[in-house]
């Protein structure tokens, strides 16, 4: 990516810095796995299960626990894999080929799970349509590849501009990044308020289209030495645990990290979860949850591309206190919401954590890692982040699953579980000291 960097400093004045081929088919990338994310994670698969196995106050918490244990199992397997990733970039500097095999791995499980789900099984496994569980192992890898995939793209980001740059570029990414929600959410014409699975095949289609530009127009940088490339894969859980054995030496990288492992937790699952709440907690319908999603959408926009200037005026460890603080009062809106309007409120300010929260984040990663080891630390960014997305979800669905007797209290008790992981967050977060 050295021609995108001389390019992006060329040209790095003003809006032309966004315009720049590299930086803008980089950011249209986050466009694309941004109607991933919103589509299949946070909506239509969500609504599918529920519409699937939910028929009672008691069954929708059971399709809640179903909800966060498929997330949860996807990052287990993260949490295996996303280690040895940072090593692999760090050995090989082979980032968009790892991304491209990744995504098209995705898009393939994305489409076969709108074939499935369309397809009526006359046989059970366990009590439930083969088809329902084809499905859901069909998103366990498609959530597995999208979010694998991501490891390598954020480690891009530095060879895009100069350090000045990077601040802006990561706004700028990720607010183009949820204005591919907005392109997502048109699936929803075809749809409706039923069927949810007929969302499944366009979806992919759409990141399909929009990965186009990063696949012509990214490219990696000049390979390492071939010394290098003969080190064995699994070798690298040895580097992993040198690292972990010098964290000394990178002491305020290693307390963001877990700081994050807590504020990654309570987010992460929150937005998850967050549509078959508003539908079966505050009795949204599936378009008055779209078009909150939609609101969600354009404050995580301005929130990611404010927050990268926010980020060079004050520090990413001040934004990122910011973030905490504003994901805080939305969980507790959220969790106490008796009323419609009050929800309103709660997913506007989730929007603005989850499009600050990243572009901060990656930020003080880089700031605080040296040069040579920081695709590494992404790894263990990565893997902190991946961590965090088990407990969050088992907890969440454990806590439905243990009250779902008591219909809508469970949702309740399992949201407001998560208030207490991003307070222990932003507690450690106080003791990250910044670089001078």
């Amino acid at each position: 990516m050295r021609t995108g960097k001389k390019t992006a400093q060329k040209k790095g004045a003003g809006f032309g810095l966004f315009l720049t081929a590299p930086v803008l088919a980089w950011a249209l990338y986050d466009f694309a796995n941004t109607i991933f994310s919103s589509n299949m994670i946070t909506i239509f698969f969500p609504f599918y299960l529920q519409e699937t196995i939910g028929d009672s106050a008691r069954m929708d918490q059971i399709a809640s626990t179903f909800i966060s244990y498929a997330n949860a199992l996807a990052s287990f397997f993260l949490v295996i894999f996303t280690p040895l990733y940072g090593v692999l970039i760090d050995r090989t500097g082979k980032k968009k080929r790892y991304i491209t095999v990744f995504t098209f791995i995705c898009i393939a499980c994305t489409l076969m799970m709108g074939i499935f789900a369309g397809i009526d099984f006359s046989s059970e496994w366990f009590g439930l349509p083969v088809s329902l569980l084809v499905v859901v192992t069909l998103f366990v890898i498609a959530k597995f590849f999208y979010h694998s995939s991501l490891v390598f793209y954020d480690t891009i980001l530095p060879d895009l501009g100069t350090k000045e740059e990077i601040p802006l570029i990561s706004g700028f990414g990720i607010a183009v990044g949820y204005l591919g929600t907005l392109v997502g959410l048109s699936v929803y014409l075809l749809v409706g308020n039923d069927q949810f699975h007929e969302a499944f095949i366009p979806t992919a289609l759409l990141f399909l289209l929009f990965f186009l530009p990063f696949l012509f127009f990214v490219k990696d940088p000049h390979p390492l030495p071939q010394r290098e490339k003969k080190a064995s894969f699994f070798s690298g859980y040895k580097e992993i645990i040198h690292t972990f054995k010098e964290m000394k030496k990178y002491k305020p990288a290693f307390i963001f990290m877990i700081a994050f492992f807590f504020m990654n937790d309570a987010l992460q699952t929150a937005i998850a979860m967050m549509a078959v709440y508003a539908k079966i907690i505050i009795g949204f319908t599936a378009g008055q949850f779209i078009l909150l999603y939609l609101v969600s959408t354009i404050s995580s926009i301005i929130g990611s591309f404010l927050f990268g200037y926010i980020t060079k005026a004050i520090g990413a460890k001040r934004s990122i206190t910011v973030v905490y603080v504003i994901l805080i009062v939305a969980l507790i809106l959220a969790v106490t919401a008796a009323t419609e309007w009050v929800f309103w409120i709660a997913g506007s300010l989730f929007g603005i954590s989850l499009g600050a929260s990243w572009g901060a984040s990656r930020i003080l990663i880089i700031e605080l890692t040296p040069k040579e080891k920081r695709g590494q630390f992404f790894g263990l960014f990565a893997f902190s982040g991946k961590v965090s997305s088990i407990i969050g979800p088992i907890i969440y669905g454990s806590v439905t699953l243990l009250f779902a007797e008591h219909g809508n209290l469970a949702s309740r008790l399992a949201l407001g579980s998560l208030l207490i992981l991003a307070a222990i967050g932003l507690v450690i977060h106080q003791f990250v000291r910044e670089k001078a």
